[in-house]
């Protein structure tokens, strides 16, 4: 195995990891911002107020978009394992 395919490795598992968090972050994000900006508007500084919906929204988007992630992190994964061959010079 030589550098190239440790680096090309990396880079797809950096690549899947990003495409992965990215509903879950974008989501938490906007839900975030637009508790933020209501509180500022209302005046309205409760922990919770910003923390319950955005644990919904999280949860929201993880069973949404649950299957679309682990039909990605499984076709990864049989790439990976279909790979080895060539990675051990076989």
């Amino acid at each position: 195995m030589n550098t190239n395919a440790v680096l090309d490795i990396g880079l797809q598992a950096m690549l899947l990891a990003g495409k992965l968090a990215a509903p879950v972050l974008v989501t938490a994000l906007v839900v975030g911002f637009a508790i933020s900006l209501l509180q500022s508007i209302t005046q309205v500084q409760e922990v919770t107020l910003s923390f319950v919906p955005k644990a919904i929204a999280v949860a929201a988007a993880l069973l949404i978009g649950g299957h679309w992630m682990i039909s990605e992190s499984v076709a990864f994964t049989h790439e990976m394992f279909e790979r080895i061959p060539t990675l051990l010079g076989g």
